[in-house]
């Protein structure tokens, strides 16, 4: 018994790690405001301020599956798992679809403050939360991959550390590539980057809803 739930918990831990990453790769206001203080004031700022979108990211993420486990006997009947299954493909293919035609907004220029590093991370946590659409994104996030098991909470918690600790993942590298590029890495590199994330979540949902009509 004890062996099963482990599995459960590492099951849930990677599922929100892949949740917390999808989040977070798009470059939005946020990804572009972290290459613009890794670049003006040092790595660590820069990290900082993925920090505190990947605070935002976890609050949204217990948001939605509050939500969602309260009304947990509606979703777990198969026919309601199946849509849910589908409609989060369809979801995640048209969100593939925004973050690979919309062009990054350009940054503002710096003030020139560097700030402290909470300054810089509660400003990445506020422009994040100002952006609640999100929470659309993990609906289909959590419906595609069957993440909310409001019966198991101490796996769940594992699931949501996994978002947090995914999302940090994504932030550390980034600016870590960015500290290692400089200058290299600009606006249309972004550009690229969105396409890139852009067409893996295409195609990523598009094999998943496959998948869920036709197994």
């Amino acid at each position: 018994m004890m062996w099963i739930e482990s599995v459960n918990a590492i099951d849930l831990a990677v599922r929100g790690m892949v949740v917390g990453i999808v989040a977070s790769a798009p470059m939005g206001p946020v990804g572009v405001l972290t290459v613009q203080r890794t670049f003006n004031k040092g790595r660590w700022y820069g990290f900082a301020t993925g920090l505190g979108a990947a605070l935002s990211d976890l609050i949204y993420a217990m948001l939605t599956g509050l939500g969602m486990s309260f009304v947990m006997d509606f979703i777990e009947r198969p026919t309601t798992v199946l849509c849910l299954k589908i409609l989060g493909s369809i979801m995640l293919f048209f969100f593939g679809a925004y973050t690979y035609f919309v062009k990054p907004t350009k940054p503002h220029k710096s003030s020139g403050k560097v700030g402290s590093f909470w300054h810089n991370m509660f400003t990445g946590l506020a422009i994040t939360a100002s952006n609640p659409l999100i929470v659309f994104l993990f609906l289909a996030l959590f419906a595609r991959c069957g993440f909310v098991v409001p019966d198991h909470p101490a796996e769940q918690a594992i699931g949501y550390a996994g978002v947090f600790v995914g999302a940090i993942v994504w932030w550390l590298c980034l600016t870590t590539a960015l500290n290692k590029l400089g200058s290299r890495f600009d606006m249309n590199t972004i550009s690229v980057l969105n396409r890139l994330l852009g067409l893996l979540v295409m195609v990523a949902s598009s094999v998943g809803l496959i998948y869920t009509l036709f197994r």
